[in-house]
């Protein structure tokens, strides 16, 4: 028995004060780190039990997946001679990593409107749990729906054809892509009203998903438009993502996405600190 047992099981008397317990700071950093799970479990759990969440992360990307190899498999590998499913499989995986953002985003509204974010505001929680919790449970979220459509992908012709260090870097890409994007949909949804998440991220994501080379090559796109659609976010994480399972130039657009997540993160990060701070202190 050590020296804590032995004080715990021993009897105390009337005058002898009962020992105090220790508890972290709040601004601690292991404190950060144990609330920011908490607020991950949380999330992931309120996430699990919601069907909204189960289709727009799961079952709405495979049967896009399905759509599009059923109805544009074969067009798209003539006109590239490539196997269409080495660009649609990139491609619906960063879809569906920011498509799954706006549940988050109405369920960060949701909280603001029901006082809990004002809640965990006055509670002895780390001030940064609650949107570092966010932004780890988004990343799971998007490592959970990659891993699934790429179990799709593979029942239709997908393959790893560079090794399990390329393909362990592919799935990586959706993770980075994913989170950064949270951050930029986590600002938004601190400072926008009503339907303006949706339209908004709805209006980005058509835009990346038309203009990108995951359907067809750059050269395909009127002259004006081929440099704009090579070096968007998208693009530069598809040509990465293809390089790396089917092969092909890997360093320069890995440094492009790298590049853009980089950039989204530093530009969004304070908006969203500040959107979620003033969210938590309006609901308190």
């Amino acid at each position: 028995m050590n020296s804590v047992e032995a004080t715990l099981e021993r009897p105390y008397t009337d005058n002898e004060p009962l020992p105090v317990a220790r508890h972290r700071s709040e601004g601690a950093v292991s404190t950060l780190v144990l609330h920011s799970m908490l607020q991950c479990k949380r999330l992931l759990m309120v996430w699990a039990r919601d069907p909204a969440t189960t289709i727009q992360t799961l079952l709405y990307p495979a049967l896009t997946l399905l759509m599009f190899r059923i109805v544009l498999g074969d067009s798209i590998s003539a006109a590239t001679g490539k196997p269409s499913v080495f660009g649609t499989v990139p491609m619906i995986t960063l879809i569906a990593a920011m498509t799954g953002a706006v549940v988050s985003a109405f369920g960060l509204k949701t909280e603001k409107a029901t006082g809990l974010l004002g809640r965990f505001w006055t509670m002895p929680i780390h001030r940064a749990a609650g949107l570092t919790g966010r932004v780890l449970a988004e990343a799971i979220r998007v490592l959970v729906t990659t891993l699934f459509v790429l179990a799709v992908g593979y029942a239709i012709g997908f393959r790893f054809e560079q090794g399990p260090l390329a393909a362990l870097a592919l799935v990586g890409i959706p993770v980075l892509f994913g989170t950064a994007f949270a951050v930029f949909v986590t600002a938004l949804a601190t400072v926008s009203e009503g339907v303006m998440v949706v339209h908004v991220v709805g209006l980005v994501n058509t835009l990346l998903m038309f203009f990108n080379t995951g359907f067809v090559p750059k050269v395909a796109y009127p002259i004006w438009l081929q440099d704009v659609v090579a070096n968007q976010p998208m693009s530069c994480a598809v040509e990465a993502m293809r390089g790396l399972s089917y092969g092909g130039p890997v360093a320069e657009p890995l440094l492009k996405t790298l590049a853009w997540i980089v950039a989204a993160i530093v530009v969004f990060t304070w908006p969203a600190v500040r959107g979620y701070r003033r969210a938590a202190e309006t609901g308190a």
